[in-house]
């Protein structure tokens, strides 16, 4: 029996908190319009992630650098208008907090104020600890990531498995610390070693929220189109299809193209 069922209230940061001390997992999942939040938030949903893969899945671009902070505040006052009970998180797009902390701050603020979102999440580790801690500090709930973080694709050379090496590992911790000692309440860890997302898994009081890393995060986060399956192109490890909605959706379109070729759609009783 999950949170959910016990509690009907609107999940918040601090409940996040209660579930990982709790050890109730936590079930993450994006999306980027109203329609989809709103099923996603009655399905159960703990929370919804408006990430910068719009920028991907919605806009159709290769990675998710070309998004703007206007784009993502669209996206994001849909589903939050969505949402009755989930925790809503919107992602800082890449530019809107890089240049300095007092830009993040403000761009942060923006962000909740003209989408209604009830957190937003940053990338990044020690070097944005600062400006994490003035977002905390502005009332405004963050969420970290470490591991691979899209952002800085070009950087990291690809969208390979990171952490792998001892240096690398020591430097994610260290970076998971700081963003906890920052404020941050929640932590994504992606595509890095379960054993180190375990590890520091129990090292934070922040919930941590895996996707490529193992089960021994506090839960797991997918983006809806691959979870549910609308595409059959992308297929990484860690990705399992819940759903086949790309046959699904093919299907009535085609049922609808047929019937309307044939003359059947709309019928007697679907006409005025």
């Amino acid at each position: 029996m999950g949170y959910l069922t016990t509690d009907k209230k609107k999940i918040t940061a601090k409940t996040f908190i209660e579930m990982k001390a709790a050890g109730q997992k936590i079930a993450q999942m994006t999306a980027y319009d109203y329609t989809t939040a709103a099923i996603l938030d009655a399905a159960g949903i703990d929370s919804i992630l408006i990430g910068d893969s719009a920028s991907n899945i919605v806009c159709g671009n290769d990675d998710t650098l070309p998004i703007t902070l206007e784009q993502m505040i669209y996206h994001a006052r849909a589903v939050a208008k969505a949402c009755q009970h989930c925790l809503t998180v919107c992602d800082m797009p890449f530019g809107s907090y890089q240049v300095s902390s007092e830009e993040g701050i403000r761009n942060a603020i923006r962000i909740a104020k003209e989408s209604g979102v009830d957190a937003v999440k940053l990338e990044g580790g020690e070097e944005i600890a600062d400006t994490v801690r003035g977002i905390v500090n502005a009332g405004i709930p963050v969420v970290g990531h470490l591991g691979l973080t899209p952002q800085s694709i070009h950087k990291l050379g690809g969208y390979g498995l990171q952490a792998k090496e001892e240096t690398e590992a020591l430097k994610l911790m260290a970076d998971a610390r700081a963003l906890d000692k920052a404020g941050a309440f929640c932590i994504v860890l992606e595509k890095v070693p379960a054993e180190l997302a375990a590890q520091v898994t129990k090292v934070v009081k922040a919930a941590t929220i895996g996707i490529g890393a193992g089960n021994g995060t506090d839960g797991q986060v997918l983006v809806y189109a691959d979870a549910l399956g609308m595409s059959h192109r992308f297929r990484p490890k860690f990705l399992r299809y819940f759903a086949d909605m790309e046959k699904c959706m093919t299907e009535g379109v085609q049922a609808y193209v047929g019937s309307v070729r044939e003359g059947t759609f709309p019928s007697d009783e679907e006409s005025y």
